[in-house]
C-alpha cells in the first residue's frame, strides 16, 4: 500500500527533478481535459502547475489507493473552478485513472469543471462562491489538532478570493489558536472573472497584510519549482516548530509552459480553436526539452 507519494527523504535535486516532471505531465493532463470541453479553466491550471506539483510531489501525505486515509494531509481547493489543474494532480498522483481524465465535464463524469467533493476521490471539498476554502480549512486543521492528528491541512486560494472578508476572518482565526499544521498558498496571477485584480480590489501590499494577521509570510515566483520548494519546506517546517499558520503567495503566469496561452490576451475562461491544442502541447514539450538539455 502506498502511504506517501511525495520524496522528502530525496536529495535536493533529486527532489526537484521530480517536482519539475510531475509538473511538466501535469500541464500536459491539463490539455488533454481541456480539448474535451475546447475550453475551461485552462490559462489558470497552467499557471498553478508547479505549485501544485510541489504540494503533491514534494510535502503532501497520503494514500493514493485510500484517499479517505484518516492520516492524509488535507489539500483544499478553495478555487472550484481550478479542479482540472487539481484533476491533474490526482491523476499524476495515482488517486484517479489518466485514462478517466478524457470523462472531463462530461455528463456522469466523477470530475465536473467545478470541483465536488461527493464526486471525486481526493477532493476535500466542493468549490463554487470564492472565500470558504480557508475558514473551512481554520475548522479542519483545529478539529485534527483535538484529535492529536499529525496530520497538515494544505489550502490553495486565489488571489480574487482576498477580495473576500471571509478570508481574512479566517486568517486572524488561525493565527489565534496557533495552527501550526495549516499552510495555505495563494496563487497571485493578477487576473480575475472581472478583469485585473488590481482594477478590481488591489489587495497590495499583500505580503504584508498576512504577516500583520500572523502568519509566517512568503512570497515568491510561482513558476520557479526552485524558489517554490524552498518555501514550502521552510512554511511547512516553521509552522509546526512555531505553532503558526504559514502562507506561500505565489506570482505566477496565466498560461505558463505553452507561450500561445502566455501571450494571448488573459481571460478568465479561455478558449481554444480545435487546431491549436497540437500546437500547445508541441510548445509544451520543447520547452520542456530545452530544459532538460541545459
Amino acid at each position: 500500500m502506498t502511504t506517501t507519494a511525495h520524496v522528502g527523504a530525496l536529495p535536493r535535486d533529486r527532489r526537484l527533478a521530480a517536482v519539475d516532471e510531475f509538473a511538466y505531465r501535469l500541464r500536459h493532463n491539463v490539455l488533454d481535459m481541456g480539448q474535451e470541453q475546447g475550453q475551461g479553466y485552462v490559462g489558470q491550471a497552467l499557471g498553478a502547475a508547479d505549485i501544485l506539483a510541489t504540494v503533491y510531489a514534494a510535502h503532501l501525505r497520503f494514500r493514493a489507493d485510500d484517499p479517505d486515509w484518516a492520516g492524509r494531509d488535507r489539500f483544499l481547493l478553495s478555487t472550484g473552478h481550478y479542479a482540472i489543474g487539481l484533476y491533474a494532480a490526482l491523476a499524476e498522483a495515482g488517486t484517479i485513472p489518466r485514462e478517466e481524465l478524457l470523462t472531463y465535464g462530461s455528463d456522469d463524469s466523477r470530475l465536473p469543471m467545478s470541483g465536488m467533493s461527493s464526486y471525486t476521490p481526493g477532493m476535500e471539498i466542493s468549490g463554487g462562491s470564492l472565500g470558504h476554502g480557508l475558514p473551512v480549512a481554520v475548522g479542519m486543521a483545529l478539529g485534527l489538532r483535538h484529535q492529536d492528528s499529525r496530520a497538515r491541512v494544505f489550502n490553495f486560494l486565489s488571489d480574487g478570493e482576498l477580495d473576500e472578508g471571509s478570508t481574512w476572518e479566517a486568517a486572524m482565526s488561525a493565527h489565534h489558536h496557533r495552527l501550526g499544521n495549516l499552510i495555505a498558498m495563494v496563487d497571485i496571477n493578477a487576473l480575475q472573472a472581472d478583469g485585473a485584480t488590481a482594477g478590481v480590489l488591489s489587495t497590495e501590499p499583500v505580503h504584508d497584510k498576512w504577516t500583520a494577521c500572523g502568519w509566517r509570510t512568503y512570497r515568491v515566483d510561482g513558476n520557479d519549482t526552485d524558489d517554490l520548494l524552498g518555501a514550502f519546506d521552510d512554511a511547512v517546517a516553521g509552522a509546526a516548530a512555531h505553532g503558526a499558520p504559514a502562507v506561500v503567495l505565489c506570482d505566477t503566469r496565466v498560461g505558463k509552459g505553452v507561450p500561445l496561452l502566455e501571450t494571448r490576451e488573459k481571460a478568465h475562461f479561455m478558449r481554444i480553436d480545435e487546431h491549436e491544442w497540437q500546437i500547445c502541447r508541441d510548445q509544451l514539450t520543447a520547452g520542456h526539452d530545452r530544459e532538460d538539455a541545459r
